[in-house]
């Protein structure tokens, strides 16, 4: 039978196919109901795909087959592109010289064919420096635009099939999961801890070893291709200052698919943690102490005597020793701090950065430490920082994420339902937020000169000379951005009111850089602008309206974690964006001129940047979109 199939109905093809089979037509006719089912499979929509890998993500004995024939699905590179365009990033040029720019179907159906035939090879990212907060050079890996593409679309598959499969106690590159839900989990979770353990694994994302992770993969995925395509990536290596450099370990520099193969790497690690917790973990109760016992004794005691005492002023008294018994009894522990039958392990980790909190002895902490420094050299082949990894008395503070955390001893007391004094504030875990923060974070901004008066340091604000060539808008909006990016970060800590004083600094700094643009005071800046109890800096819009930004007050209060707990929830279904970019080629009208045909998508860096000196620019600043579906000739006119 001749197998001269079009890429029709493949469902209908399948269903004719079956039938002719169950009628003795041939058993050649498997090798056609197989190819049809790919065929079927290929155009499926991507949130079909997807959602049917999460159905058995949760499921740890599943294999997972046959994922490559889902990059053969156009939809899917369609809903990458539609992930990633907007990314300043995918305006620089990798070493193919290509950005998003000039992007069309074809490039998309070239990419496609390059994989079906597994002729496809990613090119090396091309590496450059980006300076630390240290001042020291970080490297960033470009890769090309094409590689981001084929790279988005395995990390969605990758997401789906690992995403629910994670342990709860992994935030870093999540969905629904941040800094924020790791912090909050930690002070939900901690309390009453007694030691912490600070994880700092050497060069993480540089050290990975390729076969481990290989191996992670395969045993959930069994399906060569996909994996031998992974591994294409993972040895393509990088270039530098035109010299290729291969990579014999680590996850692609700059990669899309480096944070989720990081996190996989990371999850049998996650997972051992978790066994040993189970192990660790001892007695369903902690014994009471003995200041617990003794005032329940003196308060079983005088119950005792309130019972058969009749004298009324006899009665009086009791009952007044009663009630300053309680007033004592609330200053001291009901458990036992020293109990060995009850034991504790807590563990929390974000991207390679990772907290232990230890209800137990300082000796179990170290063989705590022993035990994961060997796991990770034996079974993932890292390194502990010893210098780093630090055992740390949970009244003092341990560093996570850029807070500080503690557990509060405090005899402070709340009232009840009852109007009875608890002590509630005790072993509590606190967030806190330093004034080394605030102050590296004023010298990163140069918005500071930091002097010493008599052994303290005095802080004054001093005129950005950076931002000068800015207008005063533009000025109020970059300190507006620097103030919420900090409030932001800082919000759930304890004490995020003492942001208020970095505010202060940052608003007289704005002060002076603005007077220092206009040649005039603080003083007549402050007077010229403020209107209503606020400062405003008045603009004109592109249609010519007068507008006024204002400078942030809206203070610094604390956050509830309620809308952290919400975000903490792993997502159960894939639900699909519109495609709008694919469409819009897929329309083949040229947005410019109206002209049918072949398009392509030109795209720029920054719509801020157009100042609409001709027909094309105006076109994208009136749609608000930094993309624009050309003909050849538009383009062509564009490129000039």
């Amino acid at each position: 039978m001749p197998l001269n199939i079009r890429y029709g109905n493949g469902a209908s093809v399948v269903v004719r196919a079956r039938e002719s089979l169950v009628h003795g037509e041939g058993k050649q006719l498997i090798f056609l109901i197989r190819l049809m089912e790919n065929v079927r499979d290929i155009m499926r929509s991507p949130e079909k795909v997807l959602n049917s890998l999460m159905e058995h993500s949760k499921d740890s004995d599943y294999k997972f087959e046959r994922l490559y024939r889902i990059l053969f699905n156009e939809e899917m590179f369609y809903l990458a592109w539609q992930n990633i365009y907007a990314n300043q990033g995918n305006m620089t040029k990798g070493v193919d010289g290509k950005t998003a720019d000039q992007m069309n179907l074809a490039r998309i159906e070239s990419l496609i064919e390059s994989l079906k035939d597994e002729s496809y090879q990613p090119h090396p990212s091309r590496r450059t420096y980006i300076p630390k907060k240290n001042g020291k050079l970080r490297p960033l890996g470009i890769p090309s635009f094409n590689d981001k593409l084929v790279q988005e679309v395995i990390r969605m598959i990758l997401e789906a099939i690992y995403e629910r499969f994670f342990e709860h106690s992994s935030h870093g590159f999540r969905k629904k999961r941040s800094c924020h839900t790791a912090l909050n989990n930690i002070q939900k979770s901690f309390n009453g801890t007694k030691w912490f353990i600070e994880g700092d694994i050497k060069g993480f994302f540089d050290n990975i070893d390729h076969q481990i992770l290989i191996n992670c993969l395969k045993e959930r995925i069994s399906d060569e291709r996909f994996i031998r395509l992974i591994r294409k990536f993972l040895n393509a290596g990088y270039v530098e200052n035109w010299k290729y450099n291969k990579s014999y370990s680590g996850t692609p520099q700059g990669g899309i698919i480096s944070p989720i193969l990081a996190n996989i790497y990371l999850d049998r690690f996650d997972k051992y943690m978790k066994e040993y917790a189970q192990k660790f973990d001892k007695g369903t109760k902690r014994h009471r102490s003995k200041e617990a016992k003794q005032f329940e004794w003196k308060k079983s005691c005088l119950t005792r005597k309130l019972r058969v005492e009749k004298e009324e002023d006899a009665r009086k008294e009791l009952l007044i020793a009663v009630k300053e018994l309680q007033k004592e009894r609330i200053k001291y522990p009901h458990g036992d701090a020293m109990d060995e039958t009850w034991k504790r392990l807590k563990y929390t980790r974000y991207a390679d950065d990772f907290l232990i909190g230890v209800i137990g002895s300082q000796a179990d902490c170290i063989q705590i430490k022993t035990d994961i420094t060997q796991y990770m050299k034996d079974v993932l082949k890292l390194e502990l920082s010893a210098e780093k990894t630090l055992i740390t008395n949970a009244k003092k503070p341990a560093k996570f994420l850029g807070y500080d955390i503690f557990i509060r001893q405090s005899n402070d007391t709340k009232r009840d339902s009852l109007k009875n004094p608890i002590r509630v504030f005790n072993n509590r875990t606190v967030l806190y937020l330093t004034t080394e923060v605030i102050r590296k974070k004023l010298l990163e901004y140069d918005a500071v000169t930091i002097t010493n008066r008599k052994g303290k340091e005095v802080w004054k604000p001093k005129v950005r000379k950076i931002l000068l060539s800015l207008d005063e808008k533009d000025i109020v909006e970059k300190y507006n951005a620097e103030i919420r990016g900090l409030y932001n970060y800082y919000s759930i800590a304890n004490n995020s009111s003492i942001i208020d004083s970095f505010y202060n600094i940052m608003e007289y700094s704005m002060y002076k850089t603005i007077a220092n643009k206009l040649q005039s005071s603080a003083r007549k800046v402050i007077h010229k602008f403020s209107q209503y109890s606020e400062f405003r800096i008045p603009y004109t819009n592109m249609r010519g309206e007068t507008k006024h930004v204002k400078f942030y007050d809206e203070g610094f209060k604390r956050k509830t974690t309620k809308e952290i707990m919400c975000r903490d929830i792993l997502p159960s279904r894939f639900i699909s964006k519109h495609t709008t970019l694919a469409q819009r080629l897929i329309a083949r009208k040229c947005e410019l001129c109206g002209k049918k045909g072949e398009m392509m998508m030109h795209q720029v860096r920054n719509l801020k940047k157009l100042k609409g000196d001709n027909e094309w620019e105006r076109k994208m600043i009136s749609r608000n979109r930094k993309t624009l579906v050309v003909c050849e000739q538009c383009n062509t006119r564009i490129q000039q």
